[in-house]
């Protein structure tokens, strides 16, 4: 008899435990805290990896469907300096085993491929306790409360569900990311376009970046990266953008115009991105009855592997509570055992990609990983 789960998140990693779990007959209810699959914007493009990401596909059934919404092309990739010399150029020749989708489209899939109803839109949480035998009770904003004998936490970086099994909060790496876009580049930007290309592109330096993706219908989508301390960030008044998208620029005074244009020309107001990260090797002793999925349960930096983890996390749990159906208990216990360890090995590769990225010989310290040169590649 197989106990009902209430997974908390209908982010990419709790929809997909939720598929797996329907394929297997598993009864499951989704609480997300917006109000919409369409509440908000889901964020760009993301390469979902042979290894992890596509095997959680595949178990859950939606890999065919996943490679209908591969954004042809968009494997290419750039990398440059704070002068705009290419010193990387690598085109999509269709052999890379890292397919672009759109977060956005690859939530919806998720989302149709589950029964009217699993995902409960608008129930924002803002607490949970346990109650004893397994059993936990969950508070949402508008002062109702489920009670569930098998909880998951996918509610992200600042997860309130984390609290019933770890003190450990995310912590400011001092490192800012600052989101913005440009619309029908290839008319209206079409030098940014060009120096872009049709992939990823990155012109980097020790402690800086600008970073941008085009992605379907002539859109450019940017992040620029700098290393600050917080009080820095808090001080930019991103209510006015202009003002916003200037003092960021003041940081890139010697860079290429060609590649600052990135930032200044953007049309969407420019959003403010902190990185924070859990310790590399974060675990918790088994409690019962509770475990967490993705960011919730493993924050790291940046590196490609985020969304592809969680949907792992997700997909293995899944099958985990599918092979034991009588011992829920087991299938968390050996779930989590297998977390862990790869959690860890994770983080320590995000911080090494960051480190590629931004650290003292950036970029070349990036070029040398992708031509093999770096012995960590």
């Amino acid at each position: 008899m197989h106990t009902p789960v209430t997974i908390i998140g209908a982010g990419l990693g709790g929809l997909t435990l939720a598929r797996v779990l329907h394929v297997h007959g598993i009864p499951v209810t989704v609480h997300e805290a917006e109000a919409s699959p369409t509440a908000r914007a889901q964020g760009g493009l993301l390469d979902i990896h042979e290894h992890n990401g596509q095997r959680a596909l595949r178990a859950a059934g939606l890999y065919e469907e996943f490679l209908g919404i591969v954004h042809q092309g968009a494997q290419a990739s750039r990398i440059a300096d704070k002068d705009g010399t290419v010193l990387l150029d690598e085109p999509d020749d269709g052999t890379g085993g890292r397919p672009e989708v759109p977060r956005a489209a690859l939530r919806r899939m998720l989302v149709d491929a589950l029964p009217e109803g699993t995902v409960r839109w608008g129930r924002k949480v803002t607490g949970a306790r346990s109650l004893g035998g397994g059993r936990h009770e969950v508070t949402f904003a508008d002062g109702t409360t489920v009670t569930t004998g098998l909880l998951v936490g996918a509610d992200g970086a600042w997860s309130r569900v984390r609290p019933l099994l770890s003190d450990a909060v995310p912590a400011y790496i001092g490192r800012s990311m600052i989101e913005t876009y440009l619309y029908d580049v290839d008319t209206r930007h079409s030098e940014s376009a060009r120096v872009v290309g049709d992939g990823s592109f990155s012109a980097l330096a020790p402690g800086r970046g600008i970073s941008a993706h085009r992605e379907p219908d002539g859109v450019l989508h940017t992040y620029v990266t700098v290393d600050k301390e917080r009080a820095w960030l808090d001080a930019i008044d991103f209510t006015d953008a202009e003002a916003a998208r200037a003092a960021v620029a003041a940081e890139f005074p010697d860079w290429a115009p060609g590649l600052t244009a990135l930032l200044t020309d953007g049309e969407s107001a420019p959003v403010p991105r902190t990185v924070n990260t859990l310790p590399d090797d974060h675990r918790w002793d088994r409690v019962p009855g509770v475990t967490l999925v993705g960011d919730a349960a493993h924050l790291m930096p940046p590196s490609g592997e985020g969304a592809n983890l969680a949907m792992y996390d997700g997909a293995e749990l899944g099958l985990a509570l599918a092979a034991h159906p009588d011992d829920t208990e087991a299938a968390l216990a050996a779930y989590e055992e297998a977390l862990f360890p790869r959690s860890t090995a994770a983080a320590v590769e995000a911080r090494h990609v960051q480190w590629l990225c931004h650290g003292e010989d950036a970029p070349h310290s990036l070029v040398a990983f992708f031509t093999g040169a770096d012995p960590a590649a």
